[in-house]
């Protein structure tokens, strides 16, 4: 027995880990959440500083493009299904340009109205009655038209949009 003894008494009991931190737990988890906000915050302004939305179009510009896109299909749509497209384009632009029912109405309707009052000088006027005659009479006379009345209807429509003085300038 006295073996067990002495055996018992070389082992000691186990000790618990020893702490050598120098900073506290709780400071480290402070540290990480300011360095944490500290980034999602310079996250958030950059995103923010981000180039400004581009302003929206102007009427105008949106008629001058949506011209010029069709323009390059003249030779392969037929006059009537141009005459149709860039009668919408013009039409719309009115509508959104000046506040017009120019898409509500029939031809005859809107040029009677912008006899009565319109934003629009005496030339513009004759353009654009001239313009809306040449479409109704290619879209509902079912005049033979070519390629060449439909480039007119497009320089008359360009015209327009982009004022008559302007476009003699």
């Amino acid at each position: 027995m006295n073996l067990s003894i002495f055996l018992a008494e070389e082992f000691h009991d186990i000790a618990p880990p020893v702490d050598y931190s120098l900073i506290p737990p709780w400071l480290v988890f402070v540290i990480v959440f300011v360095a944490l906000s500290l980034l999602g915050l310079v996250v958030w302004l950059f995103a923010k500083r981000r180039k400004p939305p581009l302003p929206p179009k102007l009427p105008r510009e949106i008629a001058l493009e949506e011209l010029e896109r069709i323009s390059h299909e003249i030779e392969r749509m037929s006059p009537y299904q141009f005459s149709i497209r860039v009668s919408d384009i013009l039409r719309k632009y009115v509508t959104q340009q000046y506040g017009l029912p120019a898409t509500r109405q029939t031809s005859i309707e809107f040029l009677t109205a912008l006899a009565k009052a319109s934003p629009f000088s005496a030339e513009e006027k004759s353009l654009l009655e001239d313009f809306l005659n040449r479409c109704d009479l290619i879209k509902f006379a079912r005049y033979e038209a070519t390629s060449s009345d439909s480039e007119l209807l497009l320089g008359e429509a360009i015209r327009f949009v982009k004022g008559v003085e302007l476009a003699t300038v």
